[in-house]
């Protein structure tokens, strides 16, 4: 496993010289971890792992990839008691892929010990399982906040003898909205409990929550040197929109990639780009927010074993992926946020395996892509459209490979021989024509080698049959995001309030206020997470979200059925209750101050 550099001087040192053998583990860890080939600890697993042994509160900030989930899970395994079937962990997670994630990570760690019951538990999945498996008894839970505290609330969850509570990947539950339930967990468990800590960064709100929950807390900070992973090849493609699916078609060709996540903007983009991948003969599923979980999971592991070669995703969905097999990363849609770029590249590269990853860039997107560079402190290398000749010589080198691997099926040889002896001898005609004639055959009516004349044709033809699928104004990034005239005083605003956005899907939308502002120190992220999961709404359901000092203006879909506006009566964001309510006064105005609000486009 690889180890990014840390601030502790001791684990710097740890690194060279300490083994798993060294933390305290027990037997039954060490002959897990020997199986699945770890030698030498991580920077964070070498700094991490003692002071849980010890039982003391520990705060670990470090970037995802680092290997936390064996630095929380180890410890925790080694001190189970199996004899006690009333849960002893419980592990939050942001999103159920992650849940997923870490309840495979706990059954490998135990593969040595017998009878450990680990049950993940998250939205979408009945309760009939979950209720089942507690009522078996279970040792350690993984679960989403909310779906923990439907448990809590109906009282099928009992954590009276809880042991161990980890909070993974905090910062990203309280940018989803998840505090409160957080706070409310933390509240309702054991005084007594050992609590670890994860996040990649250290916001106000999570450093409170550490002060207030946690007892005398051993804080390690785990430090990279860029935010993205150093084995990962970064790389940039300009692109026009119409030249996309070729260009990822060019690049299918030529790069030698095992598994692909290719990330998209909106789920709709996940659903066309897969179809027309798998049109062109590529194995290729999607996955979104609208894809039942029992799906998703079952595409998840045909990526794992090798069924399939490219997911196409969208953010939300791909969370928490950890798929080894995984060697490239496409983004066909540049994210407008550098923090979804790390989470994006961070699929690939990991653990120490090396990683490719590639993003198309429009013209228009440039300020993205400078961005990403200034954010990452790396820059991306620009790369060229392979040509037809590329590809040609790809797939010379892969049909001569081809070749060669039936070389080495002498039995079959022998056969084939004999036949190829045969008609040689009755019909007079060389054998290096016979073995052309047979490549034709087997290559079908797709001409092996493209000519210049092909590829233009190609292009041209996949051009006009992907026209209609190009995604209208509203699903790009908003004038105001390159510092045009929007930027200029009351000229700017009355483009703000004339421009109404055009969703893909035709759904009508309407403007509701929520009582929280930028006073409030909200994000977007942060009221869409609240209302998403309160409401039970997908990130579809949302389009502009404008942010004023005081109070925000939330676009939500026209027909919102009053259960559902019900339910997001008592939703607090930072603390104070967003009172949403329909906007009478149309679009936000600039207030005294001359602030313009914020305006962003949030779709999964």
């Amino acid at each position: 496993m690889t180890s990014p550099d840390t601030t502790a001087p001791e684990a710097d040192t740890a690194r060279e010289t300490i083994t798993f053998s060294d933390l305290g583990l027990s037997d039954a860890m060490l002959k897990a971890l020997k199986d699945v080939g770890y030698e030498t600890p991580s920077a964070i697993q070498a700094a991490t792992i003692p002071p849980l042994l010890d039982g003391r509160d520990v705060v670990g900030l470090a970037q995802t990839g680092t290997g936390k989930t064996a630095a929380f899970a180890l410890p925790i395994l080694s001190r189970l008691d199996v004899s006690q079937k009333s849960p002893q962990a419980l592990v939050l997670a942001p999103t159920r892929e992650l849940a997923l994630q870490v309840c495979e990570a706990f059954e490998k760690y135990a593969a040595h010990m017998r009878g450990v019951h680990v049950l993940p538990v998250y939205g979408g999945q009945g309760y009939g399982t979950q209720l089942s498996a507690l009522r078996r008894g279970v040792h350690i839970v993984v679960g989403t906040p909310g779906r923990i505290m439907d448990h809590l609330e109906k009282g099928t969850l009992d954590l009276s003898q809880l042991k161990y509570l980890v909070l993974d990947e905090a910062d990203e539950m309280l940018k989803m909205g998840f505090a409160e339930d957080v706070e409310t967990i933390l509240k309702d468990t054991p005084d007594d409990k050992q609590v670890a800590l994860f996040s990649a960064t250290m916001p106000a709100q999570i450093r409170r929550i550490s002060k207030q929950y946690l007892n005398d807390p051993e804080e390690i900070t785990v430090k990279n040197k860029t935010t993205t992973s150093v084995n990962t090849t970064q790389r940039y493609l300009m692109v026009s929109y119409p030249q996309k699916v070729d260009a990822l078609t060019r690049i299918l060709e030529v790069e030698n990639f095992e598994g692909m996540i290719v990330f998209t903007r909106t789920k709709n983009e996940t659903e066309t780009l897969a179809e027309k991948l798998r049109a062109r003969g590529y194995s290729a599923m999607a996955i979104n927010g609208d894809v039942p979980q029992v799906q998703r999971e079952r595409t998840v592991n045909q990526l794992k074993s090798g069924k399939l070669d490219i997911l196409v995703a969208t953010d939300v969905a791909a969370r928490g992926l950890d798929v080894e097999r995984i060697s490239h990363v496409v983004n066909y849609d540049i994210p407008i946020d550098t923090e979804s770029y790390v989470h994006r590249i961070g699929r690939t590269g990991r653990a120490g395996r090396s990683g490719a990853a590639i993003s198309f860039v429009t013209p228009r997107e440039r300020h993205l892509l400078n961005a990403i560079e200034r954010a990452t402190r790396q820059p991306l290398t620009q790369m060229q459209l392979p040509s037809f000749e590329d590809v040609n010589v790809t797939r010379l080198a892969r049909f001569d490979d081809a070749i060669t691997e039936a070389l080495g099926q002498a039995d079959r040889i022998a056969t084939f021989r004999d036949i190829i002896g045969h008609y040689v001898e009755h019909h007079d005609v060389p054998e290096a024509d016979v073995a052309a004639a047979l490549a034709v055959v087997a290559q079908g009516e797709t001409p092996l080698l493209l000519s210049p004349e092909d590829a233009r044709a190609q292009r041209h033809e996949r051009v006009e049959r992907d026209r209609g699928d190009r995604p209208d104004r509203a699903e790009r990034p908003e004038r105001g995001d390159r510092g045009g005239r929007d930027d200029r005083g009351d000229r700017g605003d009355r483009v703000l309030r004339s421009e109404r956005p055009v969703r893909s899907t035709g759904k009508p939308m309407a403007s509701y206020r929520i009582e929280v502002g930028k006073r409030h120190k909200v994000e977007p992220r942060q009221i869409v997470g609240a209302i998403a999961n309160e409401g039970g709404l997908s990130r579809e359901d949302f389009g502009h979200i404008q942010i004023n000092p005081e109070y925000s203006i939330v676009e939500l879909p026209a027909d919102l059925r009053g259960d559902v506006l019900g339910k997001l009566e008592n939703t607090r964001i930072s603390g104070k209750l967003i009172e949403i309510r329909p906007d009478r006064g149309g679009a936000p105005r600039r207030d005294d101050r001359g602030d313009r609000p914020d305006r962003k486009s949030y779709r999964d």
